[in-house]
């Protein structure tokens, strides 16, 4: 099992923690962490783009002119997608571009990323993350003190003070366990976890 440090929001070491190999230190999959990128990145396309085709175009009802002895090609309609102000031809619609894995895949994704943050040492164990209000200033010196470029803050449930003192660090995100995915871990430099987030994590993904 992996060791880690348990550090207080001063960036003191106040003890260490061992982690649990079966979501830690496991085979790390490149396979599984691509899906679930590729996944989450497709869920969070809007896909609302629209264009009208030529039977959704206002107007062209009448032909522009007689079929032959005009010299010019025939023509049926003002709106058809030769024509400036005509349909499109195989418009875009709206469509939903969000497609489903396995379960146990994007489990094995997870655990992948979570484990290569403990090898490359860019997971942060803290003792406990607890502020009494809402200060965007106190949030950054914990990120001083802890000497973090870019981090994933996770806790144990939905902390408000910490959440809302965070909103304002374009560099920081905080998430609870139950919202963490592998496109953030992977984005983020850091990986800041409270020692109940852990314990947590372990009994639900172990």
């Amino acid at each position: 099992m992996a060791t880690v440090t348990i550090k207080n929001i001063r960036g003191e070491s106040v003890g260490n923690m061992e982690l649990d190999d079966a979501i830690f230190g496991v085979e790390i999959n490149q396979h599984a962490v691509h899906m679930a990128v590729i996944q989450y990145l497709a869920n969070k396309r809007q896909g609302n783009k629209s264009v009208k085709t030529r039977s959704e175009v206002r107007g062209g009802g009448r032909k522009p002119w007689r079929q032959k002895g005009t010299g010019r090609a025939r023509q049926g309609s003002t709106r058809s997608p030769q024509w400036t102000g005509g349909g499109v031809v195989f418009a875009p619609k709206p469509r939903d571009f969000s497609f489903k894995l396995n379960k146990k895949l994007k489990r094995l994704a997870l655990k992948s990323v979570l484990t290569d943050k403990v090898k490359n040492e860019k997971l942060i164990v803290l003792d406990s993350l607890e502020l009494s209000e809402i200060k965007t200033k106190v949030m950054a010196g914990v990120c001083t003190s802890l000497s973090l470029d870019t981090a994933l803050i996770v806790t144990d449930g939905v902390n408000a003070n910490v959440v809302a003192s965070a909103r304002n660090i374009p560099s920081i995100k905080t998430a609870g366990i139950n919202t963490i995915n592998v496109y953030d871990i992977l984005h983020y430099d850091s990986l800041v976890i409270t020692k109940d987030a852990i314990e947590k994590m372990t009994e639900v993904y172990a």
